[in-house]
This record gives C-alpha cells, sequence and structure tokens, in this order.
C-alpha cells in the first residue's frame, strides 16, 4: 500500500474499508499498510474471511498487536456485513465514530459532522474543500 494515501483510499469494497477501520484502532497506519495486502490476499471478501482458519487469521494480524481481539471483531464484523444494510456503519460490530465518519466520506460522499479524526479533517480540508 501507498504511504501518502489513507488506507480507505486503496482498499477495494466497503467490506474491506471496515476491515481496515478495525485493524487502525490503537496502531499506526504504517503497520495496517504492512498487514492489509496480506490479509486480503488470503481474504478479499467477507465470505471468505469467515472460512478461513482463525489460527492464520491470527498469524497475519499478530504484528498489528491484540490479535484476538482484532481477529473477533472482524469476524463478528463479517457476520453483520452480510446482512446489513448499507445505512448506517456503527450498526456493525466494532464500528464507532470514526469508523462511520470515514464510510460516509469515502463511500455516501457525504461530510460528517463534527470529525474528530485528524487524517479524516486534513483528508475533507485538502482533498474534498481544496485546503
Amino acid at each position: 500500500m501507498r504511504e501518502d494515501l489513507m488506507v480507505q483510499q486503496q482498499v477495494s469494497s466497503v467490506w474491506q474499508h471496515m476491515v481496515g477501520v478495525i485493524c487502525l484502532n490503537q496502531t499506526s497506519r504504517h503497520q495496517v499498510k504492512r498487514v492489509l495486502p496480506e490479509l486480503f490476499k488470503n481474504c478479499p471478501t467477507p465470505e471468505l474471511f469467515l472460512k478461513t482458519a482463525p489460527s492464520l487469521l491470527k498469524e497475519i494480524l499478530k504484528p498489528l498487536g491484540m490479535v484476538n481481539v482484532r481477529e473477533k471483531r472482524i469476524r463478528q464484523m463479517s457476520k453483520d456485513y452480510l446482512t446489513w444494510d448499507g445505512e448506517d456503519a456503527t450498526k456493525l460490530y466494532g464500528i464507532g465514530k470514526y469508523g462511520s465518519d470515514s464510510y460516509r466520506l469515502f463511500y455516501k460522499n457525504e461530510i460528517p459532522e463534527n470529525v474528530s479524526d485528524h487524517e479524516l479533517k486534513r483528508y475533507i480540508k485538502e482533498e474534498l474543500k481544496g485546503s
């Protein structure tokens, strides 16, 4: 993954976006950008993720830390995703305000109110509003 782009700008689906959001929790984007290509090579969809052995997933996620928590969050989010209506991202397990704001920006073309994340604020200022 490119260092000059946000993780959200380098995934190919909403599900991958949500996985990235969970992986970014309490971890640097640099670490996440090294892990996601391997994860998505093995599990490009929620269906394949759910069929993959937890031991393999934990091995891939290990560099991010909190491996049991991350694997559980992504697994439950993936189950929720399969029946999600695509509206409120906070209805997905493990997705909070940051994930919701990010989803609204990148997939619904909306600028949420009260964005608190530094990188999302920068993206809005530089990319959407032209500085």
